[in-house]
């Protein structure tokens, strides 16, 4: 009924455009890393109207076989500030879709009034004891892209089987049902309840918890720039400032309001680094703040930089950051725990992609340390149980800039990160120390982790299957490679195939995962290599880590041995010149 996306289909087909129209649509949506993510358009593998109530038809579906008390606990909605004219598709639209579909068979929705931070919806779900929940957003995509996220009642994001089980129940009932189209429901139905000034309040509170140094935080005279890259961020940053007891961030006029067409960044991804810091390190200099904090468009991923002293600006990685924060993170629980507390029932958790420097640190201060697959449902869920069985969880992360300070919300969370950067440096500046000084100590102390992660554009599956292939079958049928150019390989996992060369049993200990390519290689010279192919966008991207021990402090050989073997990596594994693949612009 959206007349916008009909005349596309219309068009492409009096134009004779046949192919166009097979890829739109003849393939659905399927759930990877972060949901349902595509472009906003016509066609059933795209993000549109009817494809978001195809969707939620089905989760109402599995969820009223999954819960006796669906219609008693409700049901969340969220959604971001995207949008696009030419397809008549906004985050807002789809999130009244969605709970229309629910209200209209006597569901209760808590449908925000407002946009908000994605970590607000998994919040909003444990906080209001709902079922499940759902966030329209595509978090830090190209602008053109929206998604579907979905939180389970743990309020971490669903994992297989749920994920399956959905795409079945969607399948079953393609038809929208009578009032599933109704998308003023929300503004006329007595089961919607906005909880917005709850969750708000709540959520603020539940940050305190995480507020180790208020006084310092009241005194200090460093000052902080935050850029919410034109999307939720702005007004939750301030507050979560606020709690803290510092003083508001300043924020970049260009980027603090809303703006589907990100129109002051080439990508509205903050992991990008400087190219798309360049507003809020020049308003930085003018202000003389000496630490900037970005929340991507969702605000659920965070980007740190600090100006140094030769007047450069340093963006972390995500790697550099999470050290930082896991050294913070156990230092305050060692400053604040009660004298029986045991180490042994702190946990924290990295996806396998990201720096080992948490195991170093955990080997050395008695906690644990766990890996997951790529993706913060499965963090999410694994805390979940951990915490279900008495443990407690101090910080877990992914290198793509997501962190999860505290267990407030099992997912990445960019408000929380924020204010939890502001309250470190704050605390070292009265050490005289930047955060770029102490990440320095923390590698002298557990040790050297070098990590270098980048990716290859692919816009052809059958490529990058061929790819993954050849290196499942290099030195012949189903033997993986020894070598990688002058390079002793060790040991290989593959997770797609569940083979570890390195297990008793040559079975991968991280569970299977079919539809996504990923192979780890660890070389005799302690470099740990992935190869996998992105769950949100098509790219193959690489990580690679040089984890040195404590005494090995040659820092520029251990970044020059790095980089020799990522070129040898691309050139023997990746092939880019002979696959067309297409390097990422510098």
């Amino acid at each position: 009924q959206n007349p916008k996306t009909k005349e596309q289909i219309e068009s492409l087909l009096q134009n004779g455009k046949h192919k166009e129209l097979r890829d739109r649509l003849c393939c659905r949506l399927t759930f990877g890393t972060a949901g349902l993510r595509s472009a906003m358009g016509a066609g059933f593998c795209y993000i549109n109207d009817l494809t978001v109530i195809q969707s939620t038809q089905g989760i109402y579906k599995y969820l009223e076989r999954c819960f006796s008390d669906f219609k008693q606990r409700g049901f969340v909605v969220g959604y971001d500030t995207r949008g696009q004219v030419t397809s008549n598709c906004s985050s807002k639209k789809l999130a009244k879709l969605t709970a229309a579909v629910l209200l209209a068979k006597d569901v209760p929705v808590y449908f925000f009034s407002t946009y908000v931070p994605t970590p607000f919806v998994p919040y909003a779900v444990q906080q209001l004891k709902a079922v499940a929940g759902v966030m329209i957003t595509a978090s830090h995509n190209r602008k053109e892209d929206n998604g579907y996220k979905v939180y389970w009642e743990n309020g971490a994001q669903i994992t297989s089987p749920h994920d399956k089980e959905i795409i079945k129940c969607i399948e079953e009932c393609v038809e929208p049902w009578n009032g599933s189209w109704n998308e003023n429901l929300v503004d006329t139905s007595p089961l919607r309840q906005d909880p917005l000034k709850k969750i708000c309040d709540c959520y603020m509170e539940d940050l305190k918890k995480i507020c180790y140094h208020r006084e310092l935080n009241m005194q200090t005279n460093l000052k902080f720039v935050h850029t919410s890259f034109h999307g939720v961020g702005h007004d939750y940053v301030q507050l979560a400032f606020k709690a803290f007891g510092f003083q508001p961030p300043i924020p970049v006029p260009e980027q603090k309001d809303p703006d589907p067409d990100f129109s002051t960044v080439k990508c509205p991804n903050p992991e990008e680094g400087e190219s798309v810091l360049e507003l809020s390190l020049r308003l930085a200099e003018k202000e003389s703040a000496r630490v900037v904090v970005a929340t991507d468009p969702d605000a659920d991923r965070l980007a740190v930089a600090e100006q140094q002293e030769n007047g450069c600006w340093k963006v972390f990685t995500g790697n550099e950051l999470a050290a930082l924060f896991g050294w913070w993170m156990f230092s305050c629980w060692k400053e604040n725990c009660s004298k029986d507390a045991d180490v042994k029932n702190v946990y924290m958790l990295a996806t396998t992609v990201s720096s080992k420097i948490l195991r170093a640190i955990a080997l050395k201060e008695g906690f644990h340390f766990e890996e997951t697959l790529p993706g913060f449902k499965w963090i999410g869920s694994r805390v979940k149980d951990l915490l279900d069985n008495g443990k407690e969880i101090l910080f877990a992360f992914e290198e793509s800039i997501g962190f999860m300070c505290g267990t407030s919300v099992l997912d990445k969370d960019g408000v929380s990160a924020a204010v939890v950067t502001a309250e470190m440096a704050t605390y070292l500046e009265g050490k005289n120390q930047t955060l770029a000084q102490k990440l320095t100590e923390i590698y002298e102390t557990y040790g050297y982790h070098i990590s270098k992660t980048s990716y290859f554009l692919c816009y052809d599956p059958p490529t990058i299957k061929r790819i993954f292939e050849k290196l499942r079958n290099f030195d012949g049928p189903q033997a993986y490679p020894k070598f990688c150019g002058v390079y002793n390989i060790l040991h290989v996992r593959d997770v797609t195939t569940g083979y570890d060369s390195s297990q008793p049993n040559k079975k991968s200990v991280l569970p299977v995962s079919k539809s996504s390519q990923m192979i780890t290689f660890t070389f005799q010279n302690g470099c740990v290599a992935t190869l996998r192919t992105s769950g949100t966008e098509p790219k193959i991207k690489y990580y690679a880590e040089m984890c040195a021990l404590p005494e090995q402090s040659d820092r520029t050989f251990l970044e020059e041995e790095l980089q020799k073997l990522i070129e040898a990596l691309i050139e023997n594994f990746l092939e880019p010149d002979k696959n067309g693949l297409i390097w990422r612009s510098a």
